[in-house]
């Protein structure tokens, strides 16, 4: 059997700073309802003064090397758009940090496709023979280059750091990379760029123009770009590895906007229960949106050892990319998922993975949240439904809603208006624990 890559690791990392809808409400015309319905996005997480993106990517990568317990790597790879600094790379440095020694490490800037491309370079690299254990990490703070008076790029973007673990293995195994598709148009390099701190600026007498160190986006044609390209993508991986659409059973895409994901499945004729989707939580997080929205699905129970799994980016330059593999059964790691519970690292960062309950939590006040316009913080304050005015018809609609989306299904009375939403998500974890 042919030498392949295998994911045999699995980790992220969210600063801790939680920045929701409402609070944007306070600072920008914007409201919670217009960015939901815009983007599908209740909260997104944000770095504090001081704390960088390698910060992010050394607790994502510690938690990934934890899930694999193979010991050191090799090979460190680091998809990230805003390094640390634009010379040197940030890849080393969070090397040395993880006290992974002299291995190779460099930096691939992708903007949003960096972890796929990323993937792939650690990929080739093993499959080549020239490494045998990688550290493949997409980070990114996208906070720091945003307009701060934008309302349409602050409520999109989100910090974090995803990681994955691979091995060299066989082309048969569980977690084997099984092909990839990646490709570019630097035509449309305007659409998604920041025009100021590159050469081509500083070369020119001129000063750069106000906002020119901002990131900027051109909405519409990146939606379109977005999901031509992905579908096209996938399509074309999944012809060449032999896959139809129906018969993968979880497409993780870029975390973009919920509008793009849809537009994606509708694109490729998949059904809702085949798309993945953690924006809801975290926002987009650029290169970090895949492992992330891995590591929350399968923490989540949603991604299980066999699922056939396609993943597929779009970011600026214009960039795209696919790979697949087959699910492996993975180490769970022993973090939590409430910054406030977590002890600083020596890099001043928390290292959270979602647990089970506390994401199912989040997902049911999302849920509740987005179909009734109810308050999501009242909602996790520890009231009681009867408290919030919810009454017994939503409670119904909430079960139909549950059975509809995600598989649980819930008896006449077992939600309770004197229910909090804490007692609520038990009784609902106990049923999907049964299903």
């Amino acid at each position: 059997m042919s030498r392949a890559a295998v994911l045999c690791g699995l980790g992220g990392a969210l600063p801790e700073r939680v920045v929701s809808n409402e609070e944007l409400a306070e600072q920008l015309d914007t409201s919670d309802r217009w960015i939901r319905t815009r983007t599908g996005i209740g909260r997104r997480h944000v770095v504090a003064p001081g704390e960088a993106t390698s910060d992010l990517a050394v607790a994502a990568g510690r938690d990934a090397l934890a899930s694999a317990r193979l010991g050191d790597v090799d090979l460190v790879v680091l998809a990230t758009s805003t390094p640390d600094r634009p010379c040197p790379a940030t890849a080393p440095d969070v090397a040395h940090r993880l006290g992974l020694g002299t291995v190779p490490a460099f930096d691939v800037a992708a903007v949003c496709t960096g972890f796929v491309y990323a993937l792939a370079a650690a990929s080739s690299m093993i499959t080549a023979g020239v490494a045998e254990r990688a550290l493949v990490i997409g980070a990114d703070t996208f906070s720091t280059i945003l307009d701060p008076a934008d309302r349409t790029t602050r409520a999109i973007f989100g910090d974090g750091a995803g990681a994955v673990v691979l091995r060299a293995g066989e082309a048969d195994e569980p977690g084997a990379l099984l092909g990839f598709d990646l490709g570019s148009d630097g035509s449309g390099g305007d659409l998604i760029t920041v025009r100021a701190g590159g050469s081509r600026q500083r070369s020119t007498p001129e000063p750069p123009g106000a906002g020119d160190h901002f990131f900027t986006m051109d909405g519409r044609p990146v939606f379109t770009q977005a999901v031509l390209n992905m579908s096209r993508s996938s399509g074309t991986l999944l012809e060449r590895i032999g896959w139809t659409p129906a018969e993968v059973d979880k497409v993780v895409a870029h975390q973009a906007n919920i509008r793009i994901l849809n537009a994606v499945g509708e694109q490729l004729g998949l059904e809702e229960k085949q798309i993945v989707a953690n924006l809801d939580r975290v926002g987009n997080t650029v290169a970090a949106s895949i492992p992330l929205a891995l590591r929350d699905a399968a923490a989540d129970g949603d991604l299980q050892p066999g699922h056939r799994v396609l993943l597929t980016g779009f970011g600026g330059g214009l960039t795209w990319g696919s790979a697949a593999l087959v699910w492996p059964a993975l180490e769970p790691t022993d973090h939590t998922d409430n910054p406030e519970n977590e002890q600083r690292e020596e890099t001043t960062m928390s290292t959270p993975v979602i647990q089970t309950q506390e994401s199912l939590k989040h997902r049911v006040s999302a849920l509740i949240s987005e179909k009734f316009g109810l308050d999501e913080a009242e909602l996790l304050s520890g009231a009681t439904f009867d408290e919030l005015e919810i009454d017994s018809l939503i409670l119904v609609e909430l079960s139909l809603i549950l059975r509809k989306e995600m598989d649980i299904v819930l008896q006449e009375g077992e939600l309770k208006s004197a229910f909090t939403l804490d007692e609520a998500v038990a009784v609902i974890r106990a049923k999907a624990d049964q299903a």
